[in-house]
């Protein structure tokens, strides 16, 4: 029953409902999954420990082929299985929009006869607790499998249900050509009654357009439309789909390296990377989540400025301690497991520039600022105002001695910068010579302090004398333009001295970095992304474009991307699927995308020709 095997991150689909995911295996395995929430306690959480955990599967074991593909754009998966008697397909999603918490599967034989294996095994609080686990008849009189404990019912309702063994349901049955077996998941409070019993066909016909409504509504015909939706898909998926709020990623502690401590809890809205969703979306037509996420905004940074956090839970909480999960083995023996984030506490002085420039982005647009909004951006900027001068943690969080991070101070200059602009274009109130002032004095302290002139380079931290991959978002906030020599000179360093392949590139040294870690990482996708930006603003078009075409190729088969990428492994590493590669793999084909645009409209439109020439044979 055991599979001894840790299952490549990048074997991996996801699947939500825009309140939680699933993560679900090449093999019909359902290895994670948060019930009702992204970050509630997991009732299937083999992923970090082992099928005694939890899990559901559902595969055809002896299968020779296996592929997968959403149906459409949509997050709606369909996984067919070939094996030596005969083929399968299994549908599966979790179904949007009806106020339930639903998994949902749907096996069918297309051909022959397919020898199915079933196995459920429920774990509440990270697979910690056994649950009291009995047959019940539903409303409409139909068997069900429910499992109860404490809080928590999670309900099993199908046309074949497994039965009982040991501390599992398993079942083990043929399925012959045009045979179905339909399966859905019911979370619930252990209280409440049982919802009634939908149609999975029917469900998973109304989750595909529901998503594919959605998907269509994307202003992008040009190269790479299917990375480009997959990942706004992505984007949208993680957004909490009744407070806005956006998760950095559906799971906890898939390792930064194998076998190491770098393992973080990335369920919860980190402001920065909730802002660059909203440029992102932004960009390509997506207003009405701009308004939810303003909104969520307001409700989790409310109260004293100088309260702001830098993550915030997806209802807008604020507590979020840092405990670890000492009976779970951690993928790939990756310990600890932590649940919560002691970041949560740290000082990030960079921020409040993201949020800035993607409201900024939003007046722009055309979404109307609120008085409640601008004033909210008037505190905080003052707040930012009296501390900018401080070190801090930077956008890495690095849990070494706070410093003066580069990259913190040009995003505080990006904050005061879109408050100027917001007066100047967009005609709010606000004091527009003290914050003209402050600008410049931020400007100054960069040139004069993060730069070093004899290798004509930014640098990571005042006094330091190596680079950061966030030194690219430079060129996204517009301190500098793409030509100056200052941005050009810090674009190669940062290829010298972190791109460790072809447009894979490392956020900083951790052997020159006090990031309060042991062992190093591997390549992080979003600055890997940033570097194709920064060349396509540079109108080194080309490069540009086949460093993009490299990486979107290093996609899994459904389109998704972890945070980090090992190329000597050729896999995926970190938690997955992550919100800030995909939302930098956006903004790079949008950056190239107006580079190639650039570059046409340089380019002298060709001669007509004359009327006494005959025109060139083909």
């Amino acid at each position: 029953m055991a599979r001894l095997r840790t299952t490549p991150i990048g074997e991996y689909a996801v699947l939500g409902d825009g309140r939680t995911a699933a993560l679900v295996s090449r093999d019909g395995s359902v290895d994670w999954l948060c019930f009702p929430f992204f970050d509630s306690p997991a009732c299937f959480a083999a992923l970090l420990g082992g099928p005694s955990q939890g899990r559901w599967l559902l595969t055809v074991p002896d299968a020779t082929d296996v592929r997968r593909a959403y149906l459409g754009e949509s997050f709606v998966l369909q996984t067919t299985y070939t094996s030596p008697t005969g083929v399968a397909l299994v549908t599966e999603a979790m179904p949007l929009g009806d106020g339930r918490a639903d998994l949902v599967r749907r096996i069918e034989c297309l051909s022959g006869t397919v020898a199915v294996r079933h196995e459920w095994v429920v774990r509440f609080g990270y697979g910690t607790i056994v649950p009291w686990v009995h047959h019940v008849e539903d409303r409409e009189g139909h068997d069900t499998i429910r499992a109860i404990a404490g809080p928590d019912s999670l309900m099993l309702r199908g046309t074949r249900l497994p039965h009982g063994a040991g501390r599992a349901h398993v079942d083990a049955f043929d399925l012959a050509e045009g045979e179905v077996v339909e399966l859905a998941a019911t979370w619930t409070n252990s209280w409440r009654r049982a919802p009634r019993r939908l149609s999975v066909t029917d469900r998973l016909a109304e989750t595909r357009q529901r998503w594919v409504r959605w998907a269509g509504l994307c202003q992008h015909q040009g190269p790479h439309r299917d990375a480009v939706v997959r990942s706004l898909l992505v984007l949208r998926m993680l957004t909490d789909e009744e407070t806005g709020g956006i998760v950095a990623a559906p799971t906890t502690s898939l390792p930064e390296s194998f076998g190491g401590e770098r393992n973080w809890d990335y369920r919860y809205c980190w402001l920065r990377d909730a802002a660059m969703t909203l440029d992102a979306l932004l960009g390509y037509g997506y207003r009405a989540e701009a308004t939810a996420w303003r909104d969520w905004l307001l409700r989790a940074v409310a109260g004293d400025p100088a309260d702001l956090q830098i993550m915030y839970g997806s209802d807008g909480r604020r507590d979020l301690p840092e405990t670890t999960l000492d009976h779970l083995a951690g993928y790939a023996a990756s310990r600890p497991v932590r649940v919560g984030n002691a970041a949560v506490g740290q000082v990030q002085n960079d921020v409040l520039g993201g949020v800035m420039v993607a409201l900024e982005s939003a007046r722009e647009a055309g979404l109307r600022e609120t008085t409640d909004s601008w004033s909210m951006q008037q505190h905080l900027v003052a707040e930012l105002i009296g501390h900018w001068r401080e070190p801090d943690h930077g956008i890495w969080e690095v849990r070494g001695q706070p410093q003066h991070f580069t990259h913190s101070k040009v995003m505080a200059w990006a904050a005061l910068d879109r408050a100027v602009r917001a007066v100047e274009q967009h005609r709010l109130p606000g004091p527009l010579e003290r914050w003209r002032a402050e600008r410049a004095a931020i400007r100054l302290d960069v040139l004069t302090h993060g730069f070093d002139a004899r290798r004509g380079t930014f640098t990571q931290h005042y006094g330091s004398a190596h680079t950061d991959a966030a030194l690219l978002q430079m060129l996204q906030v517009g301190f500098l333009p793409p030509d100056d020599p200052r941005m050009r000179g810090t674009v190669a360093a940062i290829r010298e001295e972190l791109e460790v392949a072809p447009g894979l590139v490392l956020r900083y040294r951790a052997d020159a970095t006090d990031d309060g870690m042991r062992g190093d990482e591997h390549p992080f996708l979003a600055c890997s992304f940033w570097l194709v930006d920064a060349l396509a603003r540079g109108d080194e078009v080309d490069e540009a474009g086949e460093l993009l075409d490299r990486l979107i190729g290093l996609g899994n088969d459904v389109g998704l991307f972890a945070e980090q990428y090992d190329p000597v492994g050729g896999r995926m590493v970190g938690n997955f699927p992550q919100a800030l590669s995909h939302l930098a793999l956006v903004q790079a084909v949008h950056s190239h995308d107006r580079a190639l645009a650039r570059r046409a409209a340089r380019r002298p439109s060709p001669a007509a020709p004359r009327a006494d020439r005959p025109l060139l044979e083909e």
